[in-house]
């Protein structure tokens, strides 16, 4: 089992992810968002850093996720907070031109080498709802991030799952609490846990 948590900033994916990789007794596979020495500089001048970053989280996220294709290297189920095409939908926000063009080059080449996931969960969410709870995690670097940033970052996601060809199970995470309510992560577990087993499901 190969099984992805997305959505925008501050959704709740690592969060959802920890207790997916707990129930099916799989391995937690995280991205790397605080070791990019690129990030926090990112935030304050994004034109001056843009490619640095996505280059860092490219090649970081493709060394992880490679790992899935060479047998022997892991058993059992893998749980992820990261879809692979995240860091081109974050490239072709923040990107121009010939950076753009040479990050495309790049992306190109790794993208196929990757696993499919056998199911990924869309996690969405209004900006308020976002810049809520991106405020309650602390993160320093992101306290100042701009709604009009996340409405883009959203409405890009969205965009992208529009045309997804994959197993896909969207969740409106805006209108429950798994973190807190025992009743909300059991239903959510359920739909998961049904999409996971090829049925249909109503979210």
């Amino acid at each position: 089992m190969y099984l992805v948590v997305e959505g925008p900033i501050g959704v709740g994916k690592t969060s959802l992810s920890r207790r997916l990789a707990a129930r099916y007794s799989a391995e937690l596979k995280l991205e790397v968002v605080e070791e990019n020495p690129f990030l926090a500089p990112f935030y304050e001048n994004p034109a001056a850093f843009a490619f640095q970053v996505q280059v860092f989280f490219l090649l970081s996220r493709f060394k992880q996720l490679s790992q899935l294709s060479q047998g022997g290297l892991w058993t059992g189920g893998v749980v992820g907070d990261y879809l692979f095409a995240k860091d081109f939908i974050f490239a072709a926000m923040n990107l121009k031109d010939h950076e753009f063009s040479l990050y495309n080059d790049l992306y190109s080449h790794l993208s196929p080498r990757l696993p499919t996931p056998d199911l990924v969960v869309y996690l969405r969410a209004d900006v308020d709802v976002l810049l809520r709870r991106i405020e309650q995690r602390g993160r320093s670097f992101e306290q100042d991030m701009q709604a009009a940033y996340l409405s883009d970052l959203s409405g890009r996601y969205d965009e992208y799952f529009r045309s997804y060809s994959g197993n896909l199970l969207t969740i409106e995470a805006g209108d429950i609490d798994f973190v807190s309510d025992a009743g909300h992560e059991s239903r959510l577990m359920a739909l998961i846990h049904a999409s996971l087993a090829g049925e249909k499901v109503g979210a």
